[in-house]
């Protein structure tokens, strides 16, 4: 194991006049009349297309109208929106004039909306509907700096174009050339997860350099042969935002956005991505849909060998052995009667699938690699513009989450931390500088808060959180997130969340998954409609999720096993402040909102 690693290359020379906006005018340079955008249109299966030209129009409309309205360089203003054709549109302009963005989750509430804006003191927001524009408009009075809510549903672009007449090409040409690659293009406010958000300040060479540095490292999956995106993870995350610039600045990518998921399979099918972003959940329902369409008889049993088969031939690929004929002939009949079914879910085209904003299981990866879908698997933050590391195409090795871009490194401080440094890394917190000096070390490295190891080849290994490991009464130090992992695969849990800091054993927080159990159910003679109150005290239920539980204490030793679990009978979400808006479970939330569970069902109020 190695303590630091450089990955080879040169890092990504970045000019001074390079911005987000430019990659938007680079690729209109290139193929201005090619399509670039295909936006969700009323109706599942209609898509329409856009050419980068007349992507670039809508943009300079839009920041038109913005100088109009009195926006200056430097000005925050908020797109309180889900995903849509209108978001990227809004974002382009902003980068444009220099203004800078300061994204909220379309999940988040008016308070939390309210303290975000105050706090990067916001002039200006975007909501994209009536419902959000009145969330915004409840808190209007308590943000003094705002000045305006604009509805995109209520013709919010169409406003700005006509505000925008009386700004010349010149005027506005003389304001691009304003801002800088070092300028600050967006305020975005962490999840949450451990704390209060904090926002966290990237500059436009922030983005611009991992977007084509990642580019360049997966060339395969953003630049080669046509790739086509379905992007519907929310905008307001960074790992979205960085995948839109990395399609946009591509020679011929196209991104299709998705304002919801209600239609996600029959979307998939029409619009026919190349590849996908998602989160671990995502690829778990599909695996889950995929066990539970084939049921409990011959086709149920064909698909658990074919599954096993699949991860039996990754890991040999990883491995570098050999395949048996007796494997090969087996793949090919499994490849006709499952795989092709499976991939098929994801839209007759796709080649690739990435993953990243939590662990995923390793059975899984293996399952997507198995069947012929390599599963990509990235890290990163925030605080560096979203990925900061990746699995290459030709050097995927699952269970780790690849090496850094080229010309970044890592290091493995002395407490077994990840620290990175790289030009994608945020300059600082906003409004915050104790938080800001004590994320950084004294030598300018990023604390990531990870634990990890480097292999020696340079591909990172995630091992924990510092914050979340364990301790118990008895002195063991505990990693929750390998039990959690290993009980999650379960396909009635949702979440499950392992306890037991400061108690006499470790014990664990398990949530059911709606869609799951809505399959589930009848294949053990129980009704749907039974209530979630009784499930979990139900006993098919509980030997169910007993299995997995115990699958994961074979991995560990007695003192870190789990010996009791209790099952909600309510979800982790963000309205409980269990979920942040990323869908990251609140380990400090869980303990605190659910905590009488704990006590009492789990060490019946002992300590």
């Amino acid at each position: 194991m190695l303590d630091h690693y450089t990955t080879p290359g040169e890092s990504i020379e970045i000019r001074d006049n390079q911005t987000i906006y430019s990659l938007l005018t680079d690729r209109l340079a290139r193929t201005g009349a090619d399509t670039v955008i295909a936006a969700k249109k009323i109706g599942p299966g209609r898509w329409q297309n856009v050419t980068t030209g007349e992507f670039h129009e809508r943009v300079v409309s839009a920041a038109k109208g913005l100088i109009a309205l009195g926006i200056a360089k430097g000005d925050a203003v908020t797109i309180f929106s889900s995903t849509r054709l209108e978001w990227g549109i809004l974002d382009f302009a902003l980068a444009a004039v220099g203004a800078v963005s300061v994204p909220i989750y379309d999940t988040d509430s008016a308070p939390q909306a309210q303290r975000i804006m105050n706090d990067s003191v916001v002039k200006l927001a975007f909501a994209d509907n009536r419902e959000r524009f009145d969330r915004l408009d409840s808190v209007k009075d308590h943000c003094p700096a705002l000045k305006q809510i604009l509805m995109i549903e209520g013709n919010a672009l169409g406003a700005l174009e006509g505000l925008g007449v009386t700004v010349s090409d010149e005027e506005l040409h003389e304001r691009v050339a304003t801002v800088r690659t070092d300028d600050l293009a967006t305020i975005v406010y962490t999840s949450g997860s451990t704390g209060n958000p904090k926002g966290a300040e990237l500059t436009h060479k922030n983005f611009v350099s991992i977007t084509i540095s990642a580019s360049q490292a997966l060339h395969e999956v953003v630049l080669d042969d046509h790739p086509r995106l379905l992007l519907f993870l929310p905008l307001a995350h960074c790992f979205a935002r960085f995948i839109q610039y990395a399609s946009i600045a591509s020679d011929d990518g196209v991104v299709g956005y998705l304002p919801d998921t209600k239609t996600l399979l029959p979307d998939l099918r029409s619009f026919e991505p190349t590849y996908l972003l998602g989160v671990p959940r995502v690829f778990e329902k599909v695996y889950n849909a995929a066990s539970h369409k084939a049921g409990a008889g011959w086709k149920g049993r064909l698909f658990v060998k074919a599954a096993e088969a699949a991860r039996v031939w990754s890991r040999k690929e990883q491995a570098g052995e050999q395949h048996t004929f007796a494997e090969i002939a087996e793949r090919a009949k499994y490849e006709t009667l499952v795989y092709r079914t499976v991939r098929g879910a994801l839209g007759p085209k796709i080649k690739y699938v990435a993953c990243g904003g939590a662990p995923l299981s390793l059975d899984l990866a293996h399952f997507y690699n198995g069947i012929g879908l390599p599963m990509i698997q990235g890290y990163g933050m925030t605080e560096t513009a979203a990925p900061f590391a990746a699995t290459r195409v030709t050097d995927n090795v699952i269970g780790t989450v690849g090496q850094p871009a080229p010309g970044s490194s890592i290091r493995i401080s002395d407490e077994g931390e990840l620290q990175v440094k790289g030009p994608n890394v945020f300059r600082g917190y906003h409004n915050l500088p104790e938080k800001t000096a004590e994320a950084f070390t004294a030598d300018g490295w990023l604390r990531t808060g990870d634990l990890a190891e480097i292999d020696d080849e340079g591909h990172i290994v995630i091992t924990g959180r510092i914050k979340d490991i364990i301790i118990t009464a008895g002195g063991k130090n505990v990693s929750p997130i390998p039990l959690e992992e290993e009980i999650a695969k379960c396909p009635i849990v949702e979440h499950c969340v392992v306890v037991g800091d400061q108690r006499p054993f470790i014990g664990a927080l398990v949530t059911l998954d709606p869609e799951s159990l809505a399959l589930w159910l009848p294949a053990h003679g129980l009704s749907t409609e039974t209530p979630v109150d009784r499930l979990a005290t139900n006993a098919a239920v509980r030997e169910e999720i007993q299995q997995y539980v115990d699958k994961a204490n074979a991995t560990v030793s007695r003192a870190e096993s789990v010996r009791k679990f209790a099952v909600l009978d309510t979800q982790f979400t963000q309205e409980n402040k269990c979920l942040t808006p990323s869908l990251k479970v609140v380990r400090p939330a869980v303990n605190r909102v659910f905590a009488d569970v704990i006590d009492n069902e789990i060490y019946n109020g002992k300590r």
